[in-house]
């Protein structure tokens, strides 16, 4: 029985052909149709899945395996969009890059970048401090480069409170169901 398998690179050259397991990856040494060629195959595909070791990605896997990810629903959801965000840009970052001081620097401008939406900025930046606070509580890290980031936002929030005068206004407008506050 003959077998399809998706993706195989095969190239002429010097009169030889070789075969890969994908344009630009491994080389598959052994007779195509034969299991040694089927096993190499799959082997190179399973390493492509793996994710890589001691990287910020394989501490946000742990992070999000761990009792510390948040259970709400709601919340959850928030963190793993910006668990994305975070892998997107930094998943392949060795841990030793992570713990280094300079890296701060760099993940403040990724930060910055989003000082546009600055609540989402400072979520981005809270969401990534978690990961690696829980890096250092795990000794995956000696040290949390992102403790006290700062904030981009801030609320202004005074016209929002109501005045006595506000309250009075109300009380006179209002029905009888809410006159039971001023008795």
């Amino acid at each position: 029985m003959r077998v399809h398998l998706k993706g195989i690179h095969t190239v002429r050259a010097k009169g030889r052909v070789y075969h890969y397991a994908w344009r630009g990856g491994p080389r598959i040494k052994a007779e195509p149709g034969s299991p040694a060629f089927m096993r190499e195959y799959q082997e190179a595909h399973a390493a492509r899945q793996r994710p890589p070791q001691n990287c910020l990605f394989t501490l946000i896997v742990e992070f999000k395996q761990s009792a510390e990810f948040p259970r709400s629903a709601a919340t959850r959801k928030e963190y793993l969009r910006y668990l994305r965000l975070i892998e997107d840009e930094f998943g392949t970052m060795p841990l030793k890059a992570v713990e280094d001081g300079r890296a701060r620097g760099v993940f403040m401008k990724w930060r910055d970048s989003m000082s546009g939406t600055p609540r989402k900025a400072d979520y981005a930046w809270a969401v990534l401090a978690r990961v690696l606070s829980f890096g250092k509580d795990r000794a995956r890290l000696a040290t949390n480069v992102c403790e006290r980031g700062g904030r981009l936002y801030a609320a202004q929030r005074q016209e929002k409170i109501w005045t006595a005068d506000h309250i009075e206004r109300f009380m006179s407008a209002a029905s009888r169901s809410f006159n039971w506050l001023s008795s």
